[in-house]
Order: structure tokens, then C-alpha cells, then sequence
């Protein structure tokens, strides 16, 4: 993956991030759908200023609940 990489579109059209995309059967739209939860929560909680990524240990379980007890 290239260090210039400065949008998310970018990044999922990087050929490395599509093929683990590929391998954990994750898509495109997920990703997004993901990220827009997490600023659509940040901006609605009065004491954030600006919207996050949740931390890697809130995605993992909220993955974990989505794909791994299916």
C-alpha cells in the first residue's frame, strides 16, 4: 500500500486491501456503511467536536458479531 494514499476510495481500490477484502468476504459497501455509522454516532455525541473511527477492538467485535456466528 502506497503512503500517498489519501481517500478511502483510494484505499479500497488499492490491489492489496482488495484482495484481504476478497479473502473476509467483506465488500466495498460494508466498509462505508461502517464509517458512516461511526460519524453519524460521533457527530451525534455533544462531546466529540469532530467525527472518529472507532478503535480497531470496537470494529473487531462488532466484525465478529456480523460474520463469525452466522
Amino acid at each position: 500500500m502506497s503512503e500517498s494514499i489519501n481517500t478511502l476510495d483510494e484505499l479500497l481500490n488499492d490491489p492489496m486491501v482488495q484482495l484481504v477484502m476478497a479473502r473476509d468476504r467483506v465488500r466495498p459497501a460494508e466498509i462505508r456503511l461502517l464509517l458512516e455509522k461511526a460519524r453519524k454516532r460521533a457527530s451525534d455525541d455533544s462531546r466529540i467536536d469532530q467525527a472518529s473511527v472507532p478503535p480497531a477492538h470496537v470494529v473487531a467485535r462488532s466484525c465478529l458479531k456480523q460474520w463469525l456466528y452466522r
